[in-house]
């Protein structure tokens, strides 16, 4: 179940589910820590706030690297450790078996999507939990499938905002998407940097929709390069882990007449991606938490 409550400084809604009541999160809105109340509408206790940090939390690449690992085999995620490998399962077994496969795969994505969303939110605010998963009936159910994807969906759009301007003006000169990569010339290795570079910034796009829930925010690119400039390095392993997962995502295969041992093997690859995108997304959160100085200076 969702505990709902109101910032006591700002007042922005803020939820988690009930197995985090009595923790101490913090606004994403305003930086205000409090107490996570029992039930939904009560009144959080306000934690005196502390001086701003003036330098990192250190430990960030031990938190990633190796308390990530911590989170499975606590006995507390074990609903949503079960939830992703059913959601895995399901689209392994069912992609391409009847008419619904592609809805399957859709609705497969936006859980996961949500699932990672919410894992960086709870993450950033200091929970080393997995998040509970909610279903939703009815309308909710579909809220809950395009909500994350048109969210990861808006993010891609404004990091690669500035390489689609570019190919827009270009065009007239016979520049198109494919013959960026057809040859090589200085204008096409212009545009091939500019796309690098939105990919690069994606991260950190997804951290700020993620934080702060406020997609408009993201037209605010100094959010985006600040944090990513005083902290390039540990930005570069949430750049690495996150494309690590899409690069073994694009090599899995779903369910084949195959041997057994190949299916056990292209499912156990299904798997791992997840394994690796769970330690990915709470690498953005743990940037977040471990690098709050620096977002404070431009957020």
């Amino acid at each position: 179940m969702t505990i709902q409550f109101h910032c006591p400084k700002c007042g922005s809604l803020i939820a988690f589910t009930d197995k985090h009541a009595g923790q101490s999160v913090k606004c994403m809105t305003c930086g205000q820590q409090q107490i996570i109340p029992e039930k939904s509408g009560q009144t959080p206790q306000k934690i005196e706030p502390k001086v701003e940090p003036e330098f990192p939390l250190p430990g960030f690449y031990h938190a990633v690297f190796i308390d990530s690992w911590k989170i499975f085999f606590d006995k507390d995620n074990i609903t949503a450790l079960v939830f992703v490998i059913a959601v895995v399962c399901f689209r392994f077994f069912t992609e391409g078996t009847f008419c619904m496969g592609y809805f399957v795969y859709f609705a497969a994505w936006g859980y996961l999507f949500g699932f990672y969303l919410q894992l960086i939110n709870e993450t950033a605010a200091g929970i080393d939990k997995l998040p509970e998963i909610e279903m939703g009936t009815s309308v909710t159910f579909l809220f809950h499938i395009i909500k994350p994807i048109l969210v990861f969906a808006f993010a891609v759009f404004i990091v690669q905002l500035p390489f689609i301007a570019a190919l827009s003006f270009f065009k007239d000169k016979g520049v198109t998407w494919e013959s960026i990569w057809g040859t090589t010339t200085v204008l096409n290795l212009f545009l091939r940097a500019l796309f690098a570079g939105g990919l690069f910034l994606f991260p950190m796009a997804i951290l700020v929709a993620a934080v702060l829930e406020d997609l408009p925010e993201l037209l605010r690119f100094d959010r985006l390069f600040v944090p990513v400039i005083r902290a390039f390095f540990p930005y570069l392993v949430v750049f690495g882990l996150l494309a690590a997962v899409c690069f073994i995502e694009t090599h899995t295969r779903q369910y084949e007449s195959l041997p057994i041992l190949n299916t056990a093997g292209n499912l156990a690859i299904n798997l791992a991606v997840q394994v690796v995108a769970i330690i990915a997304m709470r690498s953005i959160g743990l940037f977040y938490r471990h690098y709050d100085c620096y977002f404070s200076k431009s957020w």
